[in-house]
């Protein structure tokens, strides 16, 4: 049963294709009847027109002497194969004939009458005779040299011979539509098979792939280059992506899991041991460890389901920005500030040493950049190992007047050259041996993009991770520009 595609190309191209061929097939069945019988009338018209000839000194006006001269010229006509030749006289009786018969006096001649009333005396006349035979006739009216009407001769051709020829040559005008029209719908239906049954695999293979069977694409097979080809290429790479991001969320996911189940792990142990111990017992050095191990790890637990509802604000697009003037130099500055302690604890060095210059403001919001700010430097601080450095500076340059650069360099274990252009991807994570979701890159990346501003990230293996952060600077005016959300 037809549907779909057939359906439309049925009900669309051919029927629009076979009603043009019908069209065409009955237009010529037309000029072809028309071109016999212009020629029928052509051949009576040009013998007709000899009577001029014949009776151009004609002036008796008695009907003896046009008969006798008729006579003359019916027995003296040439063509009596192909054409009879009918005389007629004033009364409108055929008197005489070729073929020596003579119809009865209640035969009609209408060209006859019509020729009387038409001033060329000529009229054609084109139908069935008594007999049933299918004729053509001409009359031509005789005038003496008063412009009295003293006779006509008529000229009639059987039309059965030429509607014979028309209808041979009409029936082999349908036959050739008909073999057009079979063509156009064997052709068609080729063309069809050849679109609807790769379309209809890659239906099932699609269905597959959203239930989660990424293995059907191996099963995507194209004959041909064309756009059923790109296609079939474009979902293959499609189930490829999705595989990959299948496996990429669950690995995020079990990440995610971990990172959680790590400080829960803590929190309820210590909270286990602090309730169970008899407090009498429990020393005052026992119990605020315990409560600096609580406090650390609910401060761990909040930091990830943070990071977790920025990802979905912005993956939403409902991640607002509060934005306002703010001094860039003064904010990372603080960072830096907050995460020097740290680094002393981990025996690294975070270097950083404030510009004496002033800078000029940035419009941001204050709290998200402050993010992206500790983003950067815990990750150089989390890759980079004991007694390594991670340096910090903020540059503004006459050279680039319009924007401030920050830039994080460390001497980490670096990022390979297969990992780097997707490190800023949601769920992704280059170094599965260092704690972490994966997904704070991410939207640091989307905050700076809220920012009109960049994030990029030069890196080698072995050899550190450079982070360069570019703000640009605050204009008049440019709060009407910055975007208030932003989807992943």
């Amino acid at each position: 049963m037809f549907k779909g595609i057939s359906k439309r190309w049925m009900l669309n191209t051919l029927s629009v294709t076979l009603t043009i061929i019908i069209l065409i097939v009955v237009s010529l069945i037309f000029v072809v009847t028309y071109l016999f019988q212009s020629s029928v009338e052509q051949s009576l018209n040009t013998t007709s027109s000899e009577l001029s000839l014949v009776f151009s000194g004609y002036r008796s006006d008695t009907s003896s002497a046009f008969n006798s001269s008729a006579r003359d010229y019916v027995e003296n006509f040439e063509d009596k194969e192909k054409m009879e030749v009918m005389v007629i006289n004033s009364s409108g009786r055929i008197i005489m004939t070729t073929t020596g018969f003579v119809p009865s006096e209640k035969t009609e001649i209408p060209d006859f009458e019509e020729a009387k009333t038409n001033d060329e005396g000529v009229a054609f006349w084109n139908g069935k005779l008594d007999s049933g035979e299918n004729a053509m006739s001409q009359t031509r009216i005789i005038k003496n040299a008063d412009d009295t009407v003293v006779g006509a001769i008529r000229y009639m051709v059987s039309m059965d011979p030429v509607n014979s020829r028309i209808m041979i040559i009409s029936a082999i005008i349908i036959i050739i539509g008909i073999v057009i029209m079979a063509l156009v719908i064997i052709s068609g239906v080729m063309f069809l098979s050849s679109i609807i049954k790769p379309i209809r695999n890659l239906s099932v293979i699609a269905d597959r792939i959203a239930h989660g069977d990424f293995s059907a694409s191996s099963k995507i097979d194209h004959k041909y280059d064309d756009e059923i080809g790109d296609l079939c290429d474009a979902i293959s790479d499609m189930a490829k992506d999705l595989e990959t991001t299948e496996q990429t969320k669950n690995d995020f996911i079990s990440r995610v899991s971990h990172e959680l189940r790590t400080p829960l792990t803590a929190i309820k142990g210590w909270a286990e041991t602090m309730q169970l111990s008899d407090k009498g017992k429990l020393d005052r050095r026992t119990f605020d460890k315990g409560m600096g191990v609580i406090i650390k790890e609910s401060s761990r637990l909040t930091s990830i389901v943070e990071e977790l509802l920025d990802f979905s604000r912005i993956q939403s697009g409902r991640m607002i920005l509060m934005n306002e003037k703010l001094d860039i130099l003064a904010e990372f500055d603080e960072t830096v500030y907050m995460l020097k302690e740290r680094a002393v604890k981990e025996g690294k060095h975070l270097l950083y040493d404030e510009p004496e210059t002033v800078f000029p403001v940035v419009y941001g919001d204050r709290n998200r950049l402050k993010q992206v700010f500790i983003n950067i430097l815990d990750n150089a601080l989390k890759y980079t190992p004991k007694n390594g450095v991670v340096a910090a500076q903020v540059i503004y340059s006459k050279d680039e007047p319009d924007i401030i650069k920050i830039v994080v360099t460390d001497t980490g274990c670096g990022i390979s050259a297969e990992d780097l252009p997707k490190v800023k991807e949601r769920f992704y994570k280059a170094n599965q041996s260092v704690g972490g979701s994966g997904i704070g890159l991410a939207v640091a990346d989307e905050i700076m993009n809220l920012h009109n501003g960049s994030l990029d990230i030069e890196s080698g293996v072995d050899v550190g991770t450079t982070v360069t952060l570019t703000f640009p600077i605050y204009k008049e005016g440019e709060e009407n520009t910055m975007p208030e959300s932003i989807k992943l």
